[in-house]
C-alpha cells in the first residue's frame, strides 16, 4: 500500500466521520454497506457493516486501503480495502440518503455500486440487466416481503433470511432480470428485521 493511497483513505474517513456527527441520532440516514469479495470473485449483496456506522473508520492494523472514490459530490463514497490477516478484499460503501425518496436512494446506491465495481481491485459479479425501474423495484420488494412473511417470524436476523429471499426474488425475475434485485431483497429483509422503517420501502411494497 502506498503512502498516497493511505492518505486518500485517511482523508475520506475523516470527512465522512465529520458528516456522520450530524446523523448519529438517525442511524438509518447513513447507509453503510460492506461488499465482501470472495476468493472466487463473487460480490455479495450489500449488507450493513457492523460497527462501521459508529465512526466510519477501519482499523489500520486490520485493513489496508487499496483505493477509494466518491459519487454525486460526496453524497456517497466507497473504499476498497484488504484484510491484513488473510489478504481478502472488501469494499465499504457509505451512502447519505437522508430525505431521499426510496427510488432516488436506490439510484444513488446503484451509482455508488457501479463506481465501486468499476474500480474494484479484484473481479466481481455484476447483476444482469438494466437498472430496475420503479415498478420492478416495487415488485422485487413485494416478492421479498411475501417470502419473509410466509417463511420467517418478524425480527428474524437478516443473515438468516438472505438465501431464501434471494432465491425467491431471482425466480420471480428469471425471464427478465434487472440490476438492483439484491438491493430490493435486502431492503425488505432490513425492514422485516426491524432495522429500517417501512418508509424505506417503495410505496407500493409497504
Amino acid at each position: 500500500m502506498t503512502t498516497d493511497l493511505q492518505a486518500i483513505g485517511d482523508d475520506l474517513f475523516a470527512a465522512l466521520t465529520h458528516r456522520a456527527d450530524h446523523t448519529r441520532r438517525l442511524r438509518r440516514r447513513l447507509r453503510v454497506a460492506m461488499l465482501a469479495v470472495a476468493a472466487a470473485g463473487v460480490l455479495s449483496a450489500a449488507a450493513l457493516a457492523s460497527g462501521i456506522a459508529d465512526d466510519l473508520r477501519l482499523d489500520p492494523t486490520t485493513w489496508s486501503i487499496l483505493g477509494s472514490g466518491s459519487v454525486d459530490g460526496g453524497k456517497a463514497a466507497y473504499v476498497h480495502a484488504r484484510r491484513v490477516s488473510d489478504g481478502s478484499a472488501s469494499t465499504f460503501l457509505v451512502e447519505h440518503d437522508a430525505g431521499l425518496p426510496p427510488y432516488d436512494a436506490f439510484l444513488l446506491h446503484e451509482k455508488t455500486l457501479a463506481g465501486a465495481e468499476a474500480t474494484s481491485p479484484v473481479p466481481v459479479r455484476v447483476e444482469p440487466g438494466a437498472v430496475c425501474t420503479k415498478d420492478e423495484l416495487t415488485r422485487a420488494e413485494s416478492v421479498a416481503l411475501a417470502t419473509l412473511r410466509a417463511t420467517f417470524s418478524p425480527g428474524t436476523d437478516i443473515d438468516a433470511t438472505k438465501a431464501t429471499v434471494d432465491v425467491a426474488v431471482r425466480e420471480a425475475f428469471a425471464q427478465a432480470p434487472c440490476g438492483g434485485l439484491e438491493y430490493g431483497g435486502e431492503q425488505a429483509r432490513l425492514v422485516y428485521a426491524g432495522i429500517q422503517p417501512v418508509a424505506a420501502l417503495m410505496p407500493g411494497a409497504r
